[in-house]
């Protein structure tokens, strides 16, 4: 159980290596905040998800769509990684494997733009777009 875990985590913890742009240089410390912030995610996405739906309903903003906690991985200006809530039809839902933050400027630096994407995939080369799917949260993860 226990050597099921640590592999677990190495393999979380190499994948997630796809949120880094290769230009930046990232040391094992950086790897092993996404990889642990990617478990958590994963382990507290029903909970979190809960807790945005009462969140919303308690505000009068609910939705008959379904909905999902999934990572949200940030390209463009450095990598990061939290957690969104998607909404929409639920097989569409169901496709969705990650959110990606696309950050840009506009006007120089006038406007600073994010596009969040929701994708069928968690690797920034194979981002796919799930049609239907929108986002209706972003959960930040104090370090």
């Amino acid at each position: 159980m226990k050597k099921h875990i640590v592999a677990g985590i190495l393999i979380l913890c190499l994948v997630s290596i796809a949120a880094v742009p290769v230009t930046q240089a990232f040391g094992l410390g950086d790897i092993l905040k996404v990889g642990g912030i990617g478990i958590l995610v994963d382990k507290f996405a029903g909970p979190l998800n809960s807790f945005v739906n009462t969140l919303t309903m308690n505000h009068n903003a609910g939705s008959d769509y379904a909905t999902k906690v999934v990572p949200i991985l940030s390209i463009g200006s450095g990598g990061y990684i939290g957690a969104a809530q998607v909404s929409g039809p639920q097989d569409q839902v169901d496709r969705v494997a990650a959110v990606f933050q696309i950050e840009g400027n506009f006007g120089g630096d006038q406007f600073r733009v994010k596009a969040l994407v929701p994708s069928d995939s968690k690797n920034p080369l194979k981002l796919s777009r799930v049609q239907g799917v929108g986002v209706s949260a972003v959960i930040d993860v104090r370090i």
